[in-house]
């Protein structure tokens, strides 16, 4: 899994505040149709029963297809259900402690938020890391956004482990994010809401190969 994580340039989430049970289905074989190889399921305030069975259900398609299916929070959760990755926030407990419940050759990631949580993250050996929100939000209300300005210090400080940026992504802001230096990305509302997800998934990830 390691080595597919290194070929990932596009981080595909699906979020439940703008995903509908019924199109965790289409919307995951979408994604990965338009090249992403790898995928969270982010579920926050839906009922665990539900997570379960809905990571079930991505997990199954993820395998078949070659991707890395990532469940958000629920160490133990992910443990259980053997997903590829778990994905944990700052206030998610020490990644010692989360590897300690996932087991070994599952990848964990984390988000941050400055320099010094993506220096944290890498002393504590993540995976791989989110860094942001670079502009506001819906998908965090309420979170600030940390500008552009300290990318290039993020990949530098991240010495090799991947790192996607995240926040406020979209099609228009994208040539700002990768001029900024950024070589991953996160897009989340503005991707699952076009019309054709797969192609839009696509020409997103043509134009990080050709800003790298």
């Amino acid at each position: 899994m390691q080595k597919l994580l290194e070929t990932c340039l596009l981080y595909g989430i699906v979020d439940m505040g703008y995903t509908e049970p019924e199109q965790i289905t289409t919307r995951t074989h979408a994604l990965i149709d338009g090249g992403v190889r790898i995928i969270q399921l982010r579920a926050k305030g839906k009922e665990q029963a539900l997570v379960k069975k809905w990571a079930i259900e991505m997990q199954h398609i993820c395998r078949e297809r070659n991707a890395i299916f990532v469940l958000n929070d629920y160490p133990e959760m992910a443990a259980e259900i053997k997903a590829d990755a778990v994905h944990v926030g700052q206030d998610g407990g020490s990644l010692a402690d989360v590897r300690k419940i996932v087991g070994p050759g599952v990848l964990v990631g984390r988000s941050t938020h400055s320099l010094e949580q993506v220096k944290q993250a890498k002393r504590e050996g993540a995976d791989y890391i989110g860094f942001g929100p670079l502009f506001p939000t819906g998908t965090k209300p309420g979170r600030q956004a940390i500008g552009l300005q300290d990318i290039a210090e993020a990949q530098k400080e991240a010495d090799g482990m991947p790192v996607f940026c995240i926040g406020g992504i979209n099609g228009t802001t994208l040539p700002q994010v990768l001029q900024a230096g950024a070589r991953r990305v996160v897009i989340v509302s503005w991707l699952l809401q076009q019309k054709d997800i797969a192609a839009a998934a696509s020409a997103v990830i043509r134009e990080i190969k050709q800003a790298r």
